[in-house]
């Protein structure tokens, strides 16, 4: 009986354990499967580097977000993907606390909407196609790193140490990585959701336009995007943080004042959006930031789906020379890099957007006459979401357009 017991125990030894994927050195660590991790998961695989992408999260996952998909996200993607769209918008109504309702339209579309579920999935997908290795049901609970070291560790709540030579941070607005880094924010908004489904006719009826209603807090506004393959109407609004029980009103009016509030959503939902302080880091030592949790998104309309594929594309670049930098002054080059090229397109695009929703918040009738009543701020905004100009362009280029931002924001 000994005997036998003690072969039993050998062949319990000699079971090779599962080997841990998270194992090994990474050249680039992605913390975070949004849009910004997905696409920097992406850019760094595609050039053939071994790359880990890691979230909490199984996909497909809700995400609280209208869904749009402007001119500058579609420009983002990675070649051949496929835009999952439950509709196609061709026509805005806008409306003043619910009141001077217009409508204005566009023979081209002016941009696309889908569900971020579908949408992450398909970004998540893209990177694991071009080699990046994903792992979900992994939460993060911070990065160590020394000075001149090779290497950095991501840390997780489980106690284990993911060892990489680069890390990109796009793990969301509360981001722990962006803790890690410094960033910090000057503005911090709420927003609130509700995902309605409705009847076919009234799908139809909203099939292939958009309500965006300047709202009566200020810097508030409230949008109705019908997904219409879906049969539902994403109806929110956002606000800065502060008066939630103003923005939650202001939602139930809203739905009440569309004539929705005899349908049951499905889903209710509300998230903060933070938009980092002009001289915010973005990076610390072999870590960089992208998406949200840098900060990055457009200040008047919030809208965060291009900043997010933008700055992670560009993150996923600089992180893959950051890994394969020599010593402490080639990783600070290559970081300060990332920074200047962040700055120089997307941080341009934010101050424009600030002195827009500056203006804005005083003054949000003279926005609304003019989208309404003036051809060309009407084309400029069409031309805006369908990517052919940016806000910082055209108050560069239209004379007209800095005075009306100057006079409004007086």
């Amino acid at each position: 009986m000994t005997d036998s017991g003690s072969s039993h125990d050998q062949d319990r030894i000699d079971t090779p354990a599962e080997p841990d994927p998270l194992d090994g050195v990474w050249d680039v660590v992605v913390v975070g499967a949004g849009p910004a991790g997905s696409s920097a998961a992406y850019a760094a695989a595609a050039q053939g580097r071994r790359v880990l992408l890691l979230d909490k999260a199984e996909h497909p996952r809700y995400k609280t977000c209208g869904g749009g998909i402007i001119g500058p996200s579609r420009d983002s993607l990675p070649p051949d993907f496929k835009l999952p769209l439950q509709d196609r918008i061709h026509a805005v109504t806008f409306a003043l606390s619910g009141r001077f309702a217009r409508t204005r339209r566009s023979k081209r579309m002016l941009f696309g909407l889908v569900n971020r579920d579908e949408f992450d999935l398909r970004l998540v997908q893209a990177a694991e196609q071009a080699g990046a290795v994903l792992v979900t049901g992994v939460t993060i609970s911070g990065v160590e790193q020394e000075e001149g070291a090779r290497t950095a560790f991501v840390t997780t709540t489980d106690g284990r140490r993911i060892e990489a030579r680069a890390v990109v941070g796009a793990d969301g607005s509360a981001s722990r990585i962006g803790r890690h880094v410094g960033v910090t924010f000057d503005q911090i908004d709420l927003g609130l959701e509700a995902e309605i489904p409705v009847p076919e006719s009234v799908s139809e009826y909203w099939a292939g336009k958009i309500h965006l209603d300047w709202g009566p807090l200020p810097g508030s506004y409230g949008w109705v995007f019908p997904k219409t393959d879906s049969g539902t109407l994403t109806v929110g609004v956002i606000s800065a943080r502060g008066d939630g029980e103003g923005t939650k009103q202001y939602l139930a009016e809203y739905i009440r004042q569309l004539g929705l509030a005899g349908f049951t959503p499905s889903i209710e939902s509300g998230h903060l959006t933070r938009c980092r302080a002009e001289d915010s880091p973005l990076s610390r030592g072999r870590v960089l930031v992208a998406g949200d949790a840098a900060g990055l998104l457009e200040p008047w309309t919030r809208e965060g789906i291009s900043y997010a594929l933008r700055s992670g594309r560009l993150a996923g670049e600089w992180a893959v020379k950051v890994a394969e930098a020599d010593g402490t002054t080639g990783v600070r080059r290559q970081a300060l890099n990332y920074a200047f090229a962040i700055k120089a397109g997307l941080g341009v695009e934010m101050r424009a957007g600030k002195v827009m929703l500056n203006a804005f918040e005083r003054r949000p009738h003279l926005f609304h006459a003019a989208v309404c009543l003036i051809s060309p701020a009407w084309r400029a905004f069409a031309r805006t979401t369908q990517g052919h100009t940016t806000f910082a362009q055209v108050m560069r280029d239209h004379r007209a357009a800095r005075k009306l931002a100057s006079f409004a924001g007086r």
